[in-house]
């Protein structure tokens, strides 16, 4: 068995501040650095995504409905797109192994639609590691974190889900996100760390 950690969109526009602000957002970012310090041991293999837009053509608008549309986010270039200094920092020390960047010129929700510096799609890099089982965390738990973990249900990975390493836009359909994780065979648990 081979468990990598899959740290999501922990990026400053998705934090207090941001253009997209989760509530928490800035804590979760310290819990999930804390958790991959404390665990570090436990991972073969550690993964931040980061949701770096160009020009996804249908993705942002002035007037957003904030389910297919949004306020724009993630610019390739901004103070935005950039992971929060926590995780910055866990990739500069090399603990976080890999970035992998999802959405350049279309709406992505799911890790699994991520590449590589190379070029190379997640599940491929996943498999590279011979990776078998996954931890998911980060924000935003209705989308990107529900979107990561169906998918790698669908990849045949083993999921668990660190729920309190997951920050929600809405309380309420994070549970519901939570709910349709564990339908989907993902294992819904909390973290340790102290």
């Amino acid at each position: 068995m081979r468990n990598a950690l899959l740290a999501i969109d922990l990026q400053n526009d998705f934090v207090e501040g941001g253009a997209l602000p989760v509530p928490g957002g800035t804590q979760i970012v310290a819990h999930v650095a804390r958790h991959v310090r404390h665990f570090r041991g436990e991972y073969a293999f550690v993964v931040a995504t980061r949701d770096l837009h160009e020009d996804p053509p249908d993705h942002f608008s002035d007037q957003p409905d904030y389910i297919k549309t949004w306020p724009p986010h993630g610019l390739k270039g901004t103070a935005g797109a950039v992971l929060c200094t926590p995780i910055s920092n866990l990739v500069r020390e090399k603990i976080i192994q890999a970035v992998v960047d999802k959405g350049r010129h279309a709406a992505a929700y799911s890790a699994f639609e991520a590449q590589d510096l190379r070029g190379h799609p997640l599940v491929d890099v996943l498999r590279e590691q011979r990776v078998d089982h996954i931890d998911i965390c980060g924000l935003i738990t209705e989308y990107t974190i529900l979107a990561t973990a169906l998918d790698a249900r669908k990849h045949e990975f083993q999921v668990r889900v660190l729920v309190n390493l997951c920050g929600a836009a809405s309380s309420e359909a994070g549970q519901r996100a939570f709910e349709e994780m564990k339908a989907a065979g993902c294992q819904l648990m909390a973290a340790s760390a102290p």
